[in-house]
């Protein structure tokens, strides 16, 4: 007998960001809420000449006040915002892991890049004074992998860890493997994605996605479904949330926020957005068969949005395709057109802004889009009242990955 057949089920107990528009749950999600667009010429040192212009930079955050100078030296932003998120997650559910059980509790991010800045840095005191002035956390600090290890290793979490690199549908599909994890018999896991892709030598690695929107206008720069698309404005940010056994949870009182009930996942090549249609709507059927849900009980569906027009109709065809006659009628909303698309952190970010309009009733806004020009419902200009009881997340990468994730709110 499988730990699903026993019953045990990964439900939402905690919810940690670190975001373009708001530091926290609580911020982000007001200003997710009234369509607040914080997109902006980048300001970084060393990025203010290239072509990229626009993007999500976060804002007011003090790592040395979040984190502990011990680990704060051996690591780089996209740690420091996934160690940030992570602790606010756990804060956020009330979860104390208990130090006799340091195995119960695992610990699953995803990374489209890793530590660009923190590499480029160590690379340039390699070639400009030699090895002798390269440090030695050079060797992981840059590792896609960081992460998982650091928020492990300062939480004491010595269940199950991995990570997930699927590009940009890695958010999602960590979610998947921390669900499959709890159902398999661990009572928690950390499980998220961040970002930090605006550093000189990261971002001309970008400069060879053609997706990038190189628009030099924030209102401009990002508008999918749109005549106007020319791409996407990257972010850095993103989300960590804490998933526990249901059972558990509701043993040691925990407020249960939603729960993660379907997800499927294909692959269809880089770039290849005409057929990014079948493999879309192929991981949307997966996942509503896991979730054992009709496509007439989706709510809402939290979209890719690529911004680039070929990738826009494949995505509203795939939408129609798996959903059928429901996908004239279902909302579809993009925040992220106002924070920019954090790579792996840009689902786990619409992730939350699900669970959170699930809870509060409201539909979030896509921001700075207006007209738009494929036959989908979506939601411009401001938020509005809705019952929500399931919402559909879907990401696509630019390598090629596409994942479908269903959440539902929890109800006793």
């Amino acid at each position: 007998m499988t730990s699903r057949q026993q019953g045990r089920r990964a439900v939402i107990t905690g919810l940690g960001v670190v975001a373009p528009n708001g530091v926290g749950a609580d911020a982000f999600w007001k200003a997710t809420r009234q369509g607040v667009s914080v997109l902006d010429r980048i300001s970084r040192e060393g990025c203010t000449g290239l072509p990229l212009r626009i993007a999500g930079q976060v804002n007011g955050f003090d790592p040395q006040s979040a984190i502990d100078n011990r680990f704060l030296v051996q690591t780089d932003r996209f740690t420091h915002y996934a160690m940030a998120a992570a602790d606010l997650a756990v804060a956020d559910a009330g979860f104390r892991p208990d130090p006799e059980q340091p195995f119960a509790v695992g610990v699953v991010t995803a990374a489209g890049s890793g530590g660009g800045e923190f590499g480029q840095r160590e690379l340039q005191q390699l070639w400009g004074q030699g090895p002798r002035f390269v440090g030695p956390y050079q060797s992981i600090a840059w590792f896609y992998a960081a992460s998982t290890g650091q928020i492990s290793i300062r939480g004491g979490y010595k269940g199950p860890c991995g990570v997930v690199a699927s590009d940009e549908a890695g958010g999602l599909d960590a979610l998947a493997h921390a669900a499959r994890t709890i159902e398999r018999g661990t009572d928690a896991v950390v499980v998220g994605a961040a970002e930090a892709p605006l550093a000189p030598y990261s971002m001309v690695c970008q400069l060879g996605y053609p997706e990038v929107s190189l628009a030099g206008r924030a209102e401009r720069a990002y508008l999918p479904f749109t005549a106007l698309a020319c791409g996407f404005s990257p972010a850095e940010g993103g989300a960590m949330l804490l998933l526990e056994d249901e059972q558990a949870a509701l043993l040691r009182g925990a407020r249960i926020r939603a729960r993660l009930v379907g997800h499927g996942a294909t692959f269809t090549g880089a770039s290849r957005w005409a057929e990014s249609r079948e493999g879309l709507a192929a991981a949307i059927r997966i996942a509503l068969d896991e979730a054992r849900i009709a496509p007439e009980e989706i709510d809402v569906v939290f979209a890719d949005a690529l911004g680039v027009p070929e990738a826009d109709r494949a995505e509203a065809l795939a939408l129609a395709d798996a959903l059928g006659p429901a996908a004239e009628r279902v909302p579809v909303t993009a925040p992220k057109t106002g924070t920019g698309r954090a790579y792996c952190g840009a689902p786990m970010l619409d992730v939350t802004a699900a669970v959170l309009a699930m809870e509060d009733g409201v539909l979030p806004p896509t921001p700075n889009v207006t007209e738009v020009c494929h036959d989908l419902a979506l939601v411009t200009g401001r938020a509005r009242p809705a019952e929500l009881n399931t919402a559909l997340v879907v990401s696509r990468g630019l390598m090629g990955s596409n994942s479908a994730l269903v959440v539902r709110r929890w109800r006793p």
